[in-house]
Order: structure tokens, then C-alpha cells, then sequence
């Protein structure tokens, strides 16, 4: 016989093992951020379209960038010629400086005179250090001249940790970058210059009879890669950025500091598959974005926001629903309003109630003109205004009171 003790235990045992099978989910790691283990000094990745950067370590450190720093000579190329400032077909004198240069280059001689394309080609693909003096000369007239405007277009592409005293990346006082700065140059490099960008997906290129490959090791270890740049020196390390696309996702890498050149490509390949494998690049249409928010003193009472340009997010995989969006701008609306003026802006948050991050904002906009209404309707939007006010004093005052009574 079992009596009534013995029956409450054999409950609370028989109770105690269900809890152990049951899985009771865990909502924080439902809406976790995925995390990169990457053997480099410094490293970071970012989605070129939503332009978030979605893992990094040490992204802000100034370090020198090497060869990396082409990227900049060749954005800076890419834009004169997009501005008509540049003609690919020109002929390029080679000077003495540029001959004499040493390190990696395409093989050039004060007796050639190689177009301006056929330097892009020896700076992107054979990483020429004589191509890009000779380039930079071309443009500017010196390599000094060329620097200042290297830095003046990465303080315009928000590279807050650049300084660029040449063309090549040679060491030299006062040159640095950092892996954060490198990833924003590289998709800038896409976003910007397109059909330019396919230089950095050559695997190889020939002058003058010299045929050499490119050092990027991922362009045939990595299907979906398509660029960009090696850089190494002694202080540097190896160096590398990275890009590759599936789908509508494309990710640019930056690893600095590595300890081989095959080390560098592992990494980054590395990141690039943890990036590909963790996140989803997700586009909301405008009608999912769009807000309508009340007008006062206008011929309207209402009016349709809509985001500035089109929205890119990245998100985790498997939370996508985890993703909302959130308006702000100052209340109260008043007219007069013209079409595409700012009024606002739109958060995605990411996360749930406890736990929320803002990815990116964006502008919001009205879609149309609001005129300023008659005397009469704006007196009367000034009392409605006022008797809110009204309203939302007495309610807070309200509050305050039963906060007060309740703490007695």
C-alpha cells in the first residue's frame, strides 16, 4: 500500500523529470547576434547595400594599411573618369620616381608611355607601386598633391581613421588606416564605381610582356569573391580585403596583421562564410515603411511619409521578425509643407522588448505639398492643439497624484 506521503513524492519526482525533458525556449537567444572567432589583428565585415557592419574586433585601431591603400588611389581615379576628369585612353609619362620605386610592380620604364586604363589594370590586379606614382603625377602633378586629395575624400566617406601620406602604402610617418575604415572604402568602391569594380576580379594581367597574377588567394579558393586588395609590409603583416556576393547580400571584409599570406585568405574566407551562413540582407518595400501622421494648419489633415531612399537591413537569420520599425519626428505637423521635405525618420530596431538595438536610421519625407489653410481653420487647429495640451497636463497631473497617494 502507498500511503498519502509517499504518493506527494512519487508526484513531485515524477514532476521534476518532466521539467528536465521539457526545452523551454530562450528568448534571448532567439534574437542573439551571431559572433566570429578570426585569427588577425584587427578584422571587420560589412554589408555593402544596408551598410552595417555586422562583426568586427579591434576596427578601430590604426595600423598601416600597405598595399591596401591603392584602393584609395584607384577611388579616387575611378571618380575622374565617372567626372570626365580623366581619359582612359591618355598617355602617361613614367618618371624617374616612379621607375625607381622598388617592391611590387608592373614593370615600368621612363621609355613607356602605358595608357591611364592599362595603370588601373597594374595597380588593381599586379598591385604596382610604379603604376600608381605615375598615375598619381598624372593627375595631380605630384604624389604629395594626390595624397591631399586621399584625405580629403576619406573624411568625406566617413574614414575617421585614415591618414594617407602616398599612393602605395609605403611604411611612412603619419600613414595608417584601419580595418573599419577599409570595409567602408571597399563597398564605396562598389556602390560608386560599378562597372569600374570588375578590375578587381582579374586573376591576372600582362604588359609588356610580363604576364603576372593577382595575390589575392580567395579569387580561386572562394566562388563568390570578387575582389579586392592584398597589402604587406614588414610593419603591416598581411593584409587583405575581401568581397563576395550571393543573392542580394554582398559583404566586404577587411583583415589586418595576419601572419601569412595564406593565413589572410583563410581568414577571410573564413569570415566571409560565417557572414554568408549568419545573415540575411532584407529590403521592406516603401508601403511596409511608410507612415501617415496628422497635418495642422494645412488644407490637409494628413500626409504620407516615406523613406528618403530605399531601406537595406541585415538582420540574423532565422529573426527576421524580430526586425520593426519606428517613427520619430516633432509633433505637431504644421503647414505650409513641400513634397520631399524632410519631416522625420524612421529606426530599424532590432530585438525584442528587453533587448532592442537601432541598425540604421533613414530619413523620412512627405509625398506631397500641404498648403496653409484659411484664417478660420488654422484658429481653429490652434484651439484643437490647445485642448490637447490641455487634456495631456491634466492627465499627467492626474498620474502624479495617484503616484503620490499611493506612496503613502
Amino acid at each position: 500500500m502507498v500511503n498519502n506521503s509517499q504518493s506527494r513524492l512519487i508526484g513531485i519526482f515524477a514532476l521534476l523529470i518532466m521539467l528536465a525533458f521539457t526545452v523551454i525556449p530562450d528568448s534571448a537567444n532567439a534574437v542573439s547576434w551571431p559572433t566570429a572567432n578570426i585569427e588577425a589583428k584587427s578584422w571587420a565585415m560589412i554589408d555593402a547595400r544596408s551598410g552595417q557592419v555586422v562583426a568586427s574586433s579591434n576596427a578601430d585601431q590604426q595600423l598601416p594599411p600597405a598595399s591596401l591603400t591603392k584602393m584609395m588611389t584607384l577611388y579616387l581615379a575611378f571618380e575622374d573618369i565617372k567626372l570626365g576628369r580623366l581619359d582612359k585612353n591618355a598617355r602617361v609619362t613614367v618618371s624617374q620616381k616612379a621607375w625607381k620605386i622598388g617592391g611590387s610592380t608592373m614593370f615600368l620604364e621612363p621609355r613607356m608611355t602605358p595608357t591611364v586604363e592599362e595603370l588601373l589594370h597594374g595597380i588593381a590586379t599586379l598591385s604596382g607601386n610604379d603604376a600608381c606614382i605615375a598615375l598619381a603625377e598624372h593627375v595631380d602633378g605630384s604624389e604629395e598633391a594626390f595624397a591631399e586629395r586621399m584625405n580629403a575624400k576619406a573624411k568625406q566617406l566617413g574614414m575617421k581613421h585614415s591618414h594617407f601620406a602616398n599612393a602605395t602604402g609605403f611604411p611612412q610617418q603619419g600613414h595608417y588606416s584601419s580595418a573599419l575604415d577599409m570595409v567602408i572604402l571597399g563597398a564605396a568602391l562598389w556602390r560608386d564605381h560599378p562597372e569600374m569594380y570588375k578590375l578587381f576580379g582579374e586573376k591576372g594581367y600582362s604588359y609588356d610582356g610580363h604576364t603576372q597574377p593577382n595575390r589575392n588567394r580567395i579569387l580561386w579558393s572562394y566562388p563568390e569573391a570578387d575582389g579586392i586588395k592584398t597589402g604587406h609590409t614588414e610593419e603591416a603583416g598581411y593584409c587583405l580585403v575581401g568581397s563576395a556576393e550571393k543573392d542580394s547580400t554582398r559583404f566586404v571584409t577587411a583583415v589586418f596583421g595576419s601572419d601569412s599570406d595564406r593565413q589572410r585568405a583563410q581568414q577571410t574566407k573564413t569570415l566571409l562564410m560565417f557572414g554568408f551562413r549568419n545573415f540575411v540582407t532584407m529590403r521592406p518595400s516603401e508601403r511596409e515603411i511608410r507612415r501617415q501622421v496628422e497635418v495642422f494648419e494645412g488644407t490637409g489633415g494628413n500626409i504620407w511619409l516615406k523613406p528618403a531612399k530605399p531601406i537595406w537591413v541585415t538582420v540574423p537569420k532565422g529573426n527576421e521578425s524580430a526586425l520593426s520599425f519606428r517613427l520619430r519626428y516633432e509633433a505637431p505637423l504644421k503647414a505650409p509643407i513641400t513634397k520631399d521635405q524632410q519631416l522625420g525618420s524612421i529606426d530599424a530596431v532590432f530585438g525584442d522588448k528587453g533587448n532592442t538595438e537601432v541598425l540604421q536610421s533613414v530619413a523620412m519625407v512627405a509625398t506631397r505639398d500641404v498648403e496653409r489653410a484659411s484664417w478660420i481653420s488654422r484658429q481653429w487647429d490652434g484651439l484643437r492643439l490647445w485642448w490637447r495640451a490641455s487634456e495631456s497636463s491634466d492627465a499627467a497631473g492626474q498620474q502624479d497624484s495617484s503616484a503620490e497617494a499611493g506612496a503613502q
